[in-house]
């Protein structure tokens, strides 16, 4: 044995679901119980694409327009890993919409941060401002806009 049995049976585990199905909270506590390497080795591939397309594509239905009031921002997401994956999040006139890569409009800020910090920071389970002191989490542009990002949005609790 090489050891990485766990991780692929955990790979395995993950395919087989259907993110769709799954509830923010539920994928709260998926995330939870898992470490960071796993959340890394996880974040490969078909799998990757899956979860990214998934959670960018509940922000709409997580957010919460009374919280953003007239707030008018364009947040780009890069999240790194076996390969940048890049979103951006426009927030104007109380609504929310998400667009997979990078278009040629100025964002207020932008968010650079790995597989497995994404993950614990869109489920509830990684503290932005920690992220931040520590270098997890990389931020350009409106450092303000970002620090309270979390209250425009849902987010579950594990």
């Amino acid at each position: 044995m090489d050891g990485t049995s766990s991780g692929s049976n955990l790979t395995d585990d993950l395919a087989g679901l259907d993110f769709a199905a799954v509830a923010p909270e539920e994928f709260a506590r998926i995330v939870k119980s898992l470490s960071a390497k796993q959340l890394t080795e996880v974040m490969r591939g078909e799998l990757r694409t899956r979860i990214l397309g998934e959670v960018f594509g509940r922000m709409k239905q997580q957010f919460r327009p009374e919280a953003a009031g007239g707030l008018t921002a364009l947040i780009r997401w890069k999240i790194t890993g076996e390969s940048d994956a890049v979103y951006e999040t426009a927030i104007a006139a109380g609504a929310c919409r998400v667009t997979p890569g990078r278009s040629d409009a100025e964002p207020r800020t932008t968010l650079v941060m790995g597989d497995a910090e994404f993950l614990k920071l869109v489920s509830g389970n990684g503290n932005p401002v920690t992220m931040f002191m520590t270098r997890k989490l990389k931020v350009a542009g409106d450092v303000g806009l970002a620090s309270g990002l979390t209250r425009y949005f849902d987010i579950p609790k594990a």
